[in-house]
Parts: C-alpha cells; structure tokens; sequence
C-alpha cells in the first residue's frame, strides 16, 4: 500500500472522514488514500458487506482506526444512523459523497422508476448526506465536502441523460453550497471523472471500448487511484482556497 500512496506524513491524522459508496472501485481507493493520509475512515456501503469489512480492515491497517457501516444514502432514516455510527470515530471533518449507480439506454425508453433511483442515489444522496454533515463542520468551523460527479455531468453523454442530469444536479450543487458556505471554514467541491477502470466500464464491449480509447487524448482508461488523488488534494487543510471547483481527470476528454 505504501507504494500506492507515497509518504506525505499524515496531513489528516486525528480527521474523521466519511467516504459513502466506499466498498469496491473509486469509492474504495478513495478510503485507502484517505486513510493513508492519516484520517480515520467511515466506509459506507449498501449491499456489499464482506468487501466494505475488507476495507475497513485494510484502512486499520494505514490509520488508527476505520469502520465499515450499511446505508441507503438515498433513505434520511438511513442516513441518520450512517451519521450515529460515523461520531463513534470522531466528529466528521471530511465528507466524500460517492455513492452513485448509473443507467445507459435512450432517454424515451428510461423508465420512471429508474430516473427516481438515478437522482435518488446520485443527488439527493450528496443532499441528505451534506445536509447530517453540516451541524459537526459548521460547530468546528472547518470541513471538506467532496463530491463524486462525473464528466457527463460537464458535457452531457449521449443514452446517458438521466445520469448527466443527475451528475449536473451535483455539480450545481458543489458550487451553490460553496459560496453559501464561503465564510464558514468549510469547502464544497466535486470531482468529475473521465472513464475509469471499474465495474461501469468493464461492461463495455469490444467495439465501445475501443471507441472510446480513440476518443481519449491521453489513449488510455483512468484509475481508481487517480481520482482518489484529487479527492485527498481537496481535503487537505491546505486546500483551504479551493471551494465551488470541479476538479475532471478524464484523460482529455472533455476540456
């Protein structure tokens, strides 16, 4: 792990962190970088409950201590005790809203209640779980909220609407909080990834992947690991001056 995430000390030693979404791909690299950094870590999951533990395990492993908790960050009773678990570690400081599912098919042919799940899980999710954050960063007049966007969100993707639409609401979102929250010591920002290697992307076919390797200036897919480093960029105190920002490794994709 240390050859994953090279030594900068541990600039988050003694913070709290909740990262939802955080049992495999973005949301799982995202947990470890935190933890290396020094934060202790909330590993939220909804389903996935043997690898969210096996994060857990692995961010003990880099910190003094992380916790592995279930919830539907699309429910508030559900969030609520993702945030009464969360205290036992700490008072959170960091927030990394990654929870996220998507759906890809022609926008006349998207089902009601996949558009209700989509914004559900991917907007109002970051809501409900900024919403329980707040009361704790605003008391200590400090806090990070970090939020997983994506680059469709930016651009808009084609069969991709309900998702873009979803991802732009967080990104709205992001940069509306920021300035609400300017003055309070505590930052707003998303990050809006390209296409990286995970579950998402390994559906793909052949013939789309390599569409989409052309597509790509830099002609390659993204890591896990690189969107976890500007997720850890942001939530460094010395972020302090970054707020109401997207930060998109996508590769070139979208400028």
């Amino acid at each position: 792990m240390g050859q994953e995430y090279p030594g900068e000390g541990k600039p988050l030693s003694g913070q709290v962190a909740i990262v939802t979404g955080a049992s495999r791909g973005i949301g799982r690299a995202i947990a470890l970088s935190l933890a290396a950094a020094g934060a202790r870590v909330i590993v939220n999951y909804h389903r996935a409950q043997a690898e969210a533990e096996h994060v857990a395990s692995q961010c003990r492993a880099l910190a003094d201590a992380a916790l592995a908790v279930q919830a539907d960050v699309a429910h508030p009773n559900e969030v609520s005790r993702l945030m009464s678990a969360a205290t036992a570690l700490g008072a959170p400081s960091i927030l990394v809203n990654n929870a996220g599912i998507a759906w890809s098919g022609l926008f006349q042919e998207t089902p009601w209640q996949v558009w209700q799940q989509l914004i559900g899980v991917n907007l109002t999710g970051v809501y409900l779980c900024t919403q329980a954050v707040l009361p704790y960063m605003l008391r200590a007049e400090y806090g990070r909220i970090i939020n997983i966007a994506s680059v469709w969100g930016l651009s808009g993707g084609a069969c991709e609407a309900a998702y873009s639409a979803s991802k732009g609401g967080v990104i709205a979102l992001t940069r509306a909080l920021a300035k609400e929250l300017g003055r309070t010591g505590i930052t707003v920002n998303a990050v809006a990834p390209g296409a990286v290697a995970t579950d998402m992307t390994a559906t793909l076919d052949a013939q789309d992947a390599t569409q989409l390797l052309n597509e790509i200036p830099v002609g390659r897919i993204g890591t896990p690991e690189e969107v976890a480093h500007c997720v850890r960029f942001l939530a460094l105190p010395a972020s302090s001056y970054l707020t109401g920002q997207v930060l998109s490794p996508n590769g070139g994709l979208v400028t």
